[in-house]
C-alpha cells in the first residue's frame, strides 16, 4: 500500500515522495517535489495524497475537507484563456433569443466578428486559443452554405427580441442601403462594380438593404448585387420582410434615394405610410416657389404642400442656410475658374456648355438653388392631423441609428472587405454579421455600451490555466470581475 514520506534532501529541504515498502526496502512510485517552508511541504503532501488517490483508488477513512495548495516546485503555468468573454457572449445572445444548442457554430462567428472579427481561417484558430473550443476547418468551411437556411429563423429571433425586451411596435421601421466591397477585381454573378459608399468603385462589391427599429436595431436583410441601384431595393426589402415574417409595418422612413413613382405608387397599394427624403431639386418650378415664399428664411419655418409623390413637408434652418450658402458660393467660384482656363464644365456644378467650345455659367440653376438654400424636404402621405410636420421631420431624423448600425457593422464589426468568392459563403458570411450586430445592438441599447466598450469590458477577465505536473490535475483561476462589468451585466439581467 503506497504511503507518504518526507525525506531530508543534501541542500536540507525536505523531499516529499510516494512509496512502497516492500522487504524491507523503499520503493519510490512518485517523486513529488522538495520544499523549504512548512507551506511548501503541506502543499507537497497534498499532492502527493491526490496522486495517491488518482492512481491507487485509495481513499482515506478520515478524508479532510478538500483544500488545494500549488506548490510552484510543482506547479506549470499553461496559460490565459477569454472563456469568460465567450460564456458571456452567448448568455447575451441568449438573452437575445438565439438557440445556442442548435446554432453553436454561428453564434461562435458572430461572437469572434465581435471580439476580433477576421477571417474564417483565423476564427478557428482563436477560438482554440482564447476559449478552449475546436472547429475543424474543413467541418466549418463545408457548414458556411447551411448556416444561410437559418436566415429566416435569425431575423425571427431579432423580431421577437424587437418586441419583448426592447418593446418596440414595429409601428415604423427604417430602411437603408449600404455597400460592402470585396477584396479582388474580379466581377461575377453577385459581386458586380456599382456606386461604391466606401469609394472602392472599382472592386466589384455587394448591396445591403436593411430594416431596423426606430431605434436602429436590426430586423432584417436582403442582399443584391453590387450593380442594383438603391431605389430598386427596398420594395423587394419591404415584401420579403411582411411575407416571411408575417409583419405588416405601417410606416416606413427612407432616404431620398429610395423615391420613385413606382416605389410611392407600390407603398400606397399596399397601405403602407411612408416619410422618405424628397430630391427638392428635382420639384417643379410652381413647387420651388411656393415653398421658398412661404420659408422667407425664418428659422424653424415649415411648409405642407400636396404633390404627386404625397405631401412636400419643407422645413427652413438658418444653421443649414449658411452651410448650402459656402457650398454654393465655393462651386460658383471653382466654376468661374475653369471657365477662364476653358476646360471642360462638367467638372463644375454651374458651368454649362453654351455653343461650339463656350462654357458660361447656368444662371438658371444659380437662381433655383439660391431659392432652396436652408431648405429641406421630406415626402409623406401621413395627414398632418395624424402626424405634425414637426414630427414627421423628427421621425424621418431616426435614420441616423439605421447609419449608426451600419457603421458598427463595418468599423466594429469589420464586415468589409468580403474575401469569401461563392455565393453562399458570401450571404453565410453576411448572416453572421447579422447576427453579431444584433447582439451587439442590443448590448449597446439596454446597457449603453459601444461594441468597442463591449469588448474592452469583457476581454478584461481572464482565466489563468495551471497544472500540477505531480498528479497531471490541471487548475483555473478567474481573474476579479470589476465594478465595472458587473454593473454591465446588472443592466443586461445577467449578472454575474
Amino acid at each position: 500500500m503506497p504511503s507518504i514520506r518526507k525525506t531530508k534532501t543534501a541542500s536540507g529541504s525536505t523531499a516529499v515522495q510516494v512509496v512502497r515498502y516492500e522487504n524491507r526496502k523503499v520503493v519510490v512510485l512518485k517523486h513529488i517535489g522538495s520544499g523549504k517552508s512548512d507551506e511548501e511541504v503541506s502543499a507537497l503532501i497534498e499532492s502527493a495524497r491526490v496522486w495517491v488517490e488518482k492512481h491507487t483508488r485509495q481513499v482515506s477513512l478520515f478524508p479532510t475537507q478538500e483544500q488545494r495548495t500549488l506548490p510552484i516546485a510543482t506547479t506549470k503555468y499553461l496559460g490565459v484563456t477569454h472563456v469568460f468573454a465567450r460564456e458571456t457572449l452567448h448568455k447575451l445572445a441568449s438573452l437575445c433569443g438565439f438557440d445556442a444548442q442548435q446554432d453553436t457554430l454561428l453564434l461562435d462567428l458572430a461572437i469572434m466578428r465581435i471580439l476580433e472579427p477576421t477571417s474564417k481561417l483565423r476564427s478557428i484558430e482563436l477560438m482554440k486559443r482564447y476559449f478552449e473550443i475546436r472547429y475543424a476547418q474543413r467541418t466549418v468551411y463545408r457548414a458556411l452554405p447551411r448556416l444561410i437556411e437559418r436566415k429566416k429563423v435569425m431575423e425571427d429571433v431579432a423580431i421577437a427580441c424587437a418586441k419583448k425586451n426592447l418593446q418596440s411596435d414595429l409601428a415604423l421601421v427604417l430602411y437603408d442601403v449600404t455597400t460592402l466591397y470585396f477584396e479582388t477585381f474580379t466581377s461575377d454573378g453577385l459581386r458586380k462594380q456599382g456606386f461604391s459608399k466606401d469609394n472602392k468603385s472599382q472592386q466589384p462589391q455587394i448591396v445591403i438593404g436593411l430594416l431596423a427599429t426606430r431605434e436602429g436595431f436590426p430586423l432584417g436583410y436582403e442582399v443584391f448585387a453590387g450593380n442594383t441601384f438603391e431605389g430598386h431595393t427596398m420594395m423587394p426589402v419591404l415584401e420579403a420582410f411582411a411575407q416571411t415574417h408575417s409583419v405588416k409595418t405601417p410606416t416606413v422612413v427612407a432616404d431620398a434615394a429610395m423615391l420613385s413613382h413606382a416605389n410611392i405608387e407600390e407603398l400606397k397599394k399596399r397601405n403602407l405610410s411612408y416619410i422618405v427624403g424628397a430630391r427638392l431639386a428635382n420639384a417643379s418650378p410652381a413647387v420651388i416657389d411656393k415653398v421658398s415664399e412661404v420659408m422667407a428664411q425664418e428659422d424653424g419655418t415649415t411648409v405642407r404642400v400636396p404633390t404627386q409623390h404625397g405631401d412636400l413637408i419643407a422645413s427652413f434652418s438658418q444653421k443649414r442656410y449658411r452651410k448650402h450658402k459656402g457650398d454654393m458660393e465655393r462651386q460658383l467660384e471653382r466654376g468661374k475658374k475653369l471657365i477662364q482656363k476653358n476646360e471642360p464644365g462638367r467638372r463644375a456644378k454651374f458651368v454649362t456648355k453654351e455653343g461650339g467650345d463656350a462654357y458660361v455659367l447656368n444662371e438658371a440653376l444659380i437662381e433655383k438653388t439660391k431659392r432652396l438654400l436652408g431648405i429641406r424636404g421630406y415626402y409623406t402621405n401621413i395627414p398632418e392631423k395624424q402626424l405634425s410636420n414637426e414630427e414627421v421631420i423628427s421621425r424621418y431624423h431616426d435614420l441616423w441609428h439605421v447609419e449608426s448600425a451600419f457603421r458598427m457593422a463595418k468599423s466594429d464589426l469589420a464586415s468589409r472587405p468580403i474575401f469569401h468568392y461563392t455565393e453562399d459563403a458570401v450571404r453565410a458570411h453576411i448572416l453572421i454579421c447579422f447576427v453579431a450586430l444584433v447582439i451587439g445592438r442590443y448590448a449597446e441599447l439596454r446597457a449603453g455600451v459601444s461594441a468597442r466598450t463591449l469588448r474592452d469590458l469583457l476581454w478584461s477577465v481572464t482565466d489563468a490555466t495551471m497544472m500540477d505536473t505531480a498528479t497531471g490535475e490541471t487548475f483555473s483561476f478567474r481573474s476579479p470581475v470589476s465594478e465595472d462589468v458587473e454593473m454591465f451585466l446588472q443592466k443586461l439581467d445577467a449578472s454575474y
